[in-house]
């Protein structure tokens, strides 16, 4: 699968947005177990979610199917895990409050040797300070924050306090050769321009894709991933250039103005058009 764009939460306890979601044109839906239920009903929430793994179809077309369990740190986030382990439906889980790497020894004991992936929020400040380590973990399939309880763990005031902690995540990822690293939710589903603009933000911070709460956000957080016209018009240039000069072993590309690019960028060239044909 293509890097997602779109990570759409749907609640646990809700089985019929279940297919709602799947259905919602979101690369991932990750069904929540953990803030989005309340406490009384988190026993339901989890019949439900084993409920719709086990009778996923095993060639589903669309999204991958998630799951945030629990805080593994509490005997629930362990039974969900353990309730989830064999379930052939499930593509990924999601894990809060990931202090260290030993965290994901219970997922290693718990899966075995199903190479079912996990993706690890970074939701306090021992989990940012071993960021590294915990993408270096096998299990490890990505990286996240959850930028609402740092700013309680933190007690963070202001918004371009989180830029230091995000590149922080997004240099650990990419050292351990992770996707880029999603944005946490944006909370206001009604502001539709303040969250183009912060997917703005987070992407030239190097972030890619974000995770929503509603189906509405999806369109904004596409588009606001895509290459933009002039983006794409450079790329193109570019690809243009190196195919030109490609039967010669040039190692640099001359381009029309003059300018020498070299290979990775006509690399990142090709991912750019790539990525424009995908958002479309």
């Amino acid at each position: 699968m293509s890097i997602p764009v779109t990570w759409l939460y749907v609640p646990g306890d809700r089985p019929e947005r279940f297919d709602k979601a799947m259905a919602s044109g979101a690369d991932v839906v990750i069904i929540d177990l953990e803030d989005a239920v309340d406490g009384s009903r988190k026993d339901a929430a989890r019949e439900n979610t084993v409920r719709r793994l086990a009778d996923r179809p095993p060639a589903e077309a669309g999204p991958e199917l998630h799951v945030r369990v629990n805080d593994l740190a509490t005997a629930r986030g362990r039974d969900d895990l353990g309730a989830l382990a064999g379930l052939p439906g499930l593509d990924a889980v999601r894990l809060p409050k990931v202090d260290s790497p030993d965290d994901l020894a219970l997922v290693d004991d718990t899966f075995g040797d199903q190479a079912t992936p996990a993706h690890a929020l970074l939701e306090s400040a021992r989990g940012l300070a071993n960021a590294d380590a915990i993408a270096a973990h096998p299990r490890v399939a990505g990286l996240a924050l959850g930028e609402q309880d740092l700013t309680a763990a933190l007690a963070i005031r202001l918004e371009s306090a989180f830029d230091q902690i995000r590149l922080r995540v997004v240099l650990a990822a990419a050292a351990a050769g992770l996707d880029p690293v999603p944005m946490s939710i944006y909370p206001d589903i009604a502001d539709t321009e303040g969250l183009r603009a912060s997917c703005a933000h987070g992407r030239d911070l190097g972030m890619f894709g974000r995770t929503a709460i509603h189906p509405r956000q999806i369109p904004a957080i596409r588009a606001a991933f895509r290459p933009t016209a002039e983006e794409i018009s450079r790329a193109r240039e570019v690809v243009e250039a190196a195919e030109r000069a490609g039967d010669r072993g040039v190692g640099a590309v001359a381009l029309p103005d003059g300018r020498f690019v070299d290979a990775p960028v006509v690399s990142r060239a090709r991912d750019i058009l790539a990525l424009a044909d995908r958002i479309s």
